[in-house]
This record gives C-alpha cells, structure tokens and sequence, in this order.
C-alpha cells in the first residue's frame, strides 16, 4: 500500500514538473500577437530582473514581434480620438515606427504600467496624447523628443562616407492633406539638414554597426519628408539582421544585412538614398537599466544638449 501510494506521489510530481516545463518553454517561445496584456506584464517583470542592456532587452522583445502581421494604421489615438481612434498599444499588428516604439518602450521598462506610459512618452511630445503632440516625422519630431534616450550617430558609424540633406518639414502641410483646417497649436515649418549613408556605402560599414541600432531609411523621391520606413539593427546566430515591419511583406522578419544592403542598392537605388542612424545613449545602455516615466524630465536635461 506504502509503494502504491508513493508511485502515485512520484506520477503526481513528474506530471506537474512536466505541465511546468512545457507551459514554461510554451511560453517563451509564445510571439506577442499570442499574449494577453497579463501575460506581458508578467514577462516584463521576469526580464527586468536579468543583467540584461537595454538593447540587449531590444533584441530580446523585438524577436517575439517576429511574424506578427503589418497594418499601417494599427496604432493612433486611442478611443476617444477624433481622428484616427485606433489603439494606444497594439501587439496583435504593427507598422515600422510602432515596431520601433514598441521595442524601445518594454526594453525599458518593468511593468504593464510603466511600459504603457514610457511607449507614450516615445510617441507623444511630452507623452501628451494628441494628433498635435504625436511625433509623426521620425527626424525631424521622434528623435528631437527622444534624445533622452537616443543620439543620431549616423556620422559615427558612416564616417567619411556620410553625406548631408537639407529639407523642410511641414506639420501644417501634413494636416491639411488629413483634411484638419484647425492649425491650433500646430508647429511651424521647420528647414532641417540630416546626416545619411549612402546605399552604396552601406556594406562598408556594417562593422560599425551595433545590435538595437534604430535606422530611417532617407527617401529620395520626396523634398518634404527624411524617413521613408524604420527598421532595427539584430542579430541571429552571429549575423547581423535587419528586423523590420514591412509592406514588402506584410508582417515582421529578419533579413540579412548583406542580403538586405544587396537588395537596396539594386532594387531600390531610384526610391532611397540611404540610413540614418540612432543609438541608445551608452551611459543608459547598462546591465538591467529600468527607466521609469518619472525619470523622463530629469533625462531630458541630462541629454538636452544632444538634440
């Protein structure tokens, strides 16, 4: 009786280690358009105990976006929007800059609650929400607004292959083409001048390049918009990948970088010019980094001079 009863206590215990571990490895291999919001918090405050760099964390989140399916408009204002009343925080789709934002906004974060207000910090002037206050122009509003957290090092990186443009941005330009008569608190026309890598430069430099580099790919079609589609810098198995959302494919994955430069440079030499280049601040960039909404404002100051 003694031995039956304490073979079924050993079934009991390898049956629960085994629902453990296959829950456990289920879970972490689970992509985000599979999670709850619980789930997520749950993983946000598992990973922000681990000795891990804010872009090691980048390389870590951004994986399990992979596969997730591109939408253009999965994102805006929220519900109570006038104009586009989409979702604040969206993991069942993405497009390019919301990939990004996303990205940066749990690799910095160690809860549902902090990553919700640091994504609306990186997205909004500020983090006031508004179609006034949204970072719309990756160049020209998203990394002014998020110096805190990120440097252009385009030059850096390309050297003497980098090159310069000069361009002007129009908010009242873009709003009017939405249909919104309303300039209210609409910012001015700004003329700004912007580093870039050349496309057939691109290959010279991959060594230069780091893992959670957020690139913009410069249009060259266009005299009133820089970036054309953002894109992060990963690696898989020792190579360095270009992680991105995309129309090419409609959802998020890996390529090459060789692979990928080869294709700009060919395919695409007559649509873009080139990359631009941003880099989490290293002094950030430190073994199990959190940075809390409220360390916003104090950050701003500290890297105000590297607008």
């Amino acid at each position: 009786m003694k031995s039956a009863y304490l073979i079924l206590i050993l079934l009991i215990s390898f049956v629960l280690s085994s629902f453990q571990f296959t829950y456990g490895q289920k879970n972490e291999q689970q992509p985000f358009y599979n999670m709850s919001n619980k789930q997520i918090d749950s993983l946000l405050k598992e990973i922000s105990k681990k000795p891990w760099t804010i872009t090691q964390k980048m390389d870590y989140y951004s994986r399990r976006f992979l596969g997730t399916p591109y939408n253009f408009s999965c994102v805006g204002d929220g519900p109570y929007a006038i104009m586009e009343p989409y979702p604040l925080v969206n993991f069942k789709e993405t497009n390019c800059m919301s990939f990004c934002e996303h990205v940066l906004a749990l690799s910095i974060s160690d809860y549902w609650d902090t990553f919700f207000d640091n994504l609306q910090n990186i997205r909004y002037k500020d983090g006031l929400i508004g179609m006034r206050t949204r970072n719309h122009y990756t160049m020209a509003d998203w990394l002014p607004q998020n110096h805190w957290l990120l440097h252009d090092v385009t030059r850096q990186v390309g050297g003497a292959f980098t090159k310069k443009i000069t361009r002007t941005i129009s908010h009242r330009r873009f709003f009017a083409e939405k249909g919104i008569k309303d300039m209210t608190d609409v910012l001015p026309d700004r003329t700004l001048t912007i580093d870039y890598i050349p496309l057939d430069k691109l290959d010279e430099v991959e060594n230069n390049l780091k893992v959670g580099d957020v690139c913009a790919i410069i249009d060259g079609r266009f005299d009133n918009i820089f970036s054309a589609h953002m894109l992060m810098i990963m690696e898989n198995k020792g190579e360095k990948v270009v992680r991105e959302s995309t129309t090419r494919g409609m959802t998020t994955f890996d390529t090459p970088y060789r692979q990928w430069v080869k294709m700009m440079q060919t395919k695409y030499k007559d649509k873009y010019l080139g990359l631009a280049i941003m880099r989490v601040h290293d002094e950030l960039n430190t073994p199990g980094r959190i940075i809390k909404p409220w360390d916003i404002p104090r950050l701003k100051k500290q890297f105000g001079k590297r607008k």
